[in-house]
């Protein structure tokens, strides 16, 4: 089972009692946290759903008379979240209604964990605006299905909350984002919550793993002191060109051919 402490995050909504168990163990085997959810959540608890850094966090909606007002709650509290209805039956029109409504998908009976976190992924990099499985950014190719970078060819190994962290950064690669942002993506549910300070040890490490594994040695986690961090390709100081000496006189020397 993988370690619940540094898994990703899940509301989960499932009326029945009797099936809980079975989803929480499915969920959690593939890498999920659950965290089952009464009514009331729909009324109550959407609120920090929609604060940086919580987006990433997926609702699962077991299928009840109450589904549909529940899918509009969530979309009419500004939650931006994957949203999935795990379905008993195949039923095309009801899916319909639920997509349009505002579900990003429906999943139907047997519910396998593996297939849930590949959707929730795959709606989480495409509201980051990315479709492919992976981007690239100079030496970096960072994967968002679970695998560890690759540094000019070579895969680096990365600690649960390390991937964590560096996870949010490539998802939001050339744009600075807050050490609170990435401070709630990855503790934001957990009980034990760390102080902040755990962001920059763990930001440190990332920067040293990368510059040892790039050809370069470049640092490709850049501070923005008073913001946060941003995930870059470094600027490519070769391709300057130089500018020309000058002589004790004044004149510029030209370069020879």
């Amino acid at each position: 089972m993988a370690g619940t402490e540094d898994a990703m995050r899940a509301y989960v909504y499932e009326p029945r009692e009797k099936r809980r168990a079975s989803l929480a163990s499915e969920l959690e085997n593939a890498g999920l946290q659950p965290l089952f959810v009464g009514e009331e959540f729909f009324e109550t608890g959407l609120a920090p759903l929609t604060q940086t850094g919580s987006e990433h966090r997926a609702i699962l909606i077991g299928e009840s008379v109450n589904t549909h007002r529940q899918i509009r709650a969530v979309r009419h509290a500004g939650c931006e979240n994957p949203l999935i209805i795990l379905r008993d039956f195949r039923n095309s029109a009801d899916t319909a209604a639920a997509l349009d409504r505002g579900a990003d998908d429906v999943i139907v009976s047997p519910i396998k964990g593996g297939e849930v976190l590949s959707r929730i992924n795959s709606i989480v990099r495409r509201f980051h605006g990315h479709a492919a499985e992976s981007i690239s950014v100079g030496e970096v190719t960072a994967f968002f299905d679970g695998r560890d970078p690759i540094v000019s060819g070579t895969r680096i190994k990365l600690s649960k909350r390390e991937h964590s962290i560096f996870q949010h950064l490539a998802l939001n690669s050339n744009k600075v984002i807050s050490k609170n942002a990435i401070y709630d993506a990855v503790y934001g549910m957990s009980a034990d919550q760390p102080f902040d300070k755990v962001i920059d040890v763990y930001i440190c490490k990332l920067r040293k793993k990368i510059a040892s594994a790039a050809d370069t040695g470049a640092q490709y986690i850049e501070t923005i002191h008073g913001r946060g961090y941003k995930l870059s390709a470094p600027d490519v100081l070769d391709d300057v060109t130089p500018i020309p000496a000058l002589t004790s006189s004044g004149m510029r020397l030209e370069a020879r051919a």
